[in-house]
Formats: structure tokens, sequence, C-alpha cells
């Protein structure tokens, strides 16, 4: 019966529609970075300005001539633009400068799954992927009492949610119990 549910589970989860109006979405091109995210700064044809950085709790790396420089909050073409302006010229004539995130910070998910933890984020990641990456619900667990946190809400805000909403890096979802 248990694996039967899990099947079952697996279906609904997989067949779900990818967006629906008014859902929260991840724009990936509108990302903001920030502490968990493993990144990439390439400049080409400069191997010595080219780095692989995860960004730490203080939200800044240190760059090769730049010294330290603020991540936390920026988008990639904004890292993009604020490296290009430090290099170019003392340093170099107009660099060609590719920033990408090589792992984003994980999601989080609590309470009634088989598996609850931290898991890796990949774009397009929903609630009920997450769920299936946590190995399913339990037998307690409930398809219509989930909530998430996310980064920026106001502190102890929780928002209810559906199986079908888009997750963005370092949400946090909690699956309550249903009462049948």
């Amino acid at each position: 019966m248990d694996s039967m549910r899990r099947i079952l589970f697996y279906l609904v989860v997989t067949a779900w529609p990818f967006s629906v109006a008014g859902e929260l979405t991840a724009d990936t091109a509108e990302y903001r970075m920030n502490a968990g995210d493993r990144i990439s700064i390439r400049v080409y044809g400069e191997s010595d300005l080219s780095v692989d950085a995860m960004l730490g709790e203080s939200g800044s790396i240190n760059y090769p001539f730049l010294g330290e420089v603020e991540v936390a909050g920026l988008t990639p073409t904004e890292l993009e633009a604020k490296i290009f302006k430090g290099l170019e010229g003392d340093y170099l004539v107009n660099p060609s400068i590719t920033v990408t995130i090589t792992q984003y910070r994980p999601v989080f998910i609590y309470g009634e799954v088989q598996v609850p933890g931290g898991y890796s984020y990949q774009p397009g990641l929903t609630v009920g992927k997450a769920a299936a990456l946590a190995q399913g619900l339990t037998e307690r667990g409930s398809e219509s009492r989930i909530y998430l946190t996310r980064e920026g809400m106001p502190e102890g805000k929780k928002m209810r949610v559906s199986l079908s909403t888009k997750l963005q890096p370092g949400d946090v979802i909690t699956i309550e119990q249903g009462f049948f």
C-alpha cells in the first residue's frame, strides 16, 4: 500500500503544471546571488583572472587586482559589469567577462516527508519535485498544508503554497500533517 501511494504521488507530481498564474516563480535571468551559491568568473584570454568561489556569509569574494568584491544581492550580469568596470583601463582594454552560477544554494524541506533535509536547487524545481527528492510524503503528510519561507520575508512569516509552486534557492518548505 505504501509503495502504491508513493507511485501515485510521483505521477501526480510529475504531471503537475509547470506554471500557474499568480504563483511564485524563480526567474534565473534576474536571480540574485547570495551566501551558499558557487560561482564561476571567466575573463577571456586571462586565466589568472578566472575565479571559482563559493559565497560565504559575508557575501563577498576576493578577486585579483580588485580585492574584496561584494557579490551578494547582485545578478550575474550586474557582477560582470562591476568586474568589467574595475578591470577596464588600468588592467585591461575591453575585457570579456562571463559570470555563471555553477551551483545554487540548496532548498530545505521539513515536516512530513520521508527524508527531510537540504536538497540541491535546479531551475524549474517545484514543491512537489522537492518532496519527491525527499522520497515523498509520509502517511500523514498533507498535500494542502504546505508552507514556504523565503529569504527576504519578515522573520517568522510563512506563506501557504501548493505542490506546483516554483522554488528559489534557499527556500524552506514545511509540510504539515493532514487530518483525514
